[in-house]
């Protein structure tokens, strides 16, 4: 069976018959990763309770698409209880549409707007006397440093005047994270067993059919080919190479905490050790 070369900007494809396939080296450590903290006021959203004791990392809301300075504290404090790791989840300033709405904003605010972020997650941690260990950028900013280079310098400028030492949480083969390489900063790769991937190996539009994945077994079946065998199918039906240092569960996919645990007990009984990057 012929082997051929892996390449993060286009994934090779494993086509019906299996012609080919991958020297791939398993991983035998992976992070599970959960967007949390995104509560605000009296509005609820997301299962932090119920997620929290699988999980070995949380991006945190911010303030700025979610998360009030209430609700950052408890959060934070849920997350010391349970010995996960904490990172920021910065946004676009959209309440309203949960920060995944488009909105124009120029380098240089972005830059602004995520260096306020980092520095009310980073107070926050402190008073708990933790720390910031990591940068997730969230929706549609995500999607604008994946494909936009000024707004990915930008968002990377902000996390280098916080703190160098930050490491990047993104999506693999996107702008930021050639960017980030060169620049050397820390890259941590993410999975997502519970949306679907297109061919080209970024996420299906939430508008499209089979775009969120709400089966607990079929999330930790596909978590557990990500991890051991770095194949992910696609909404195509395709099966495409990724690479994964941590697996993303969405705290307000409404399966999230069947989910989580499925994960953790699937990846775990593949022999592989859920543990924060």
């Amino acid at each position: 069976m012929k082997t051929y070369p892996r390449s993060k900007k286009e994934p090779a494809i494993l086509r019906s018959g299996a012609l080919y396939t991958f020297e791939m080296k398993q991983t035998r450590t992976v992070d599970l990763n959960v967007d949390a903290g995104e509560s605000f006021g009296s509005w609820r959203m997301g299962h932090d309770d119920e997620l929290f004791p699988y999980m070995s990392s949380a991006n945190l809301a911010c303030g700025f698409h979610a998360g009030d300075p209430l609700t950052i504290r408890k959060t934070i404090e849920l997350a010391k209880r349970h010995g996960v790791q904490v990172g920021a989840h910065p946004a676009l300033p959209d309440l309203v549409g949960f920060g995944r709405r488009q909105i124009e904003a120029s380098p240089d605010e972005v830059h602004a707007d995520v260096l306020y972020q980092l520095g009310a997650m980073g107070g926050m941690l402190r008073a708990q006397q933790m720390q910031l260990r990591h940068v997730s950028p969230h929706g549609a900013l995500g999607w604008m440093t994946w494909n936009h280079e000024p707004t990915a310098r930008a968002f990377l400028r902000a996390m280098r005047d916080f703190d160098p030492g930050l490491s990047l949480v993104v999506l693999g083969g996107t702008v930021i994270e050639d960017i980030a390489r060169k620049d050397g900063v820390r890259v941590v790769l993410l999975g997502f067993p519970e949306r679907g991937y297109l061919s080209n190996g970024r996420l299906a539009p939430r508008t499209s059919e089979g775009a969120v994945i709400t089966d607990a077994d079929q999330a930790a079946e596909r978590a557990v080919k990500m991890v051991t065998q770095g194949l992910v199918q696609t909404v195509e039906g395709e099966s495409i190479e990724v690479e994964v240092d941590s697996l993303l569960i969405h705290g307000d996919n409404p399966a999230a905490p069947l989910i989580a645990r499925k994960v953790h007990e699937a990846v775990t009984a593949a022999g592989v050790e859920v543990r924060a990057f």
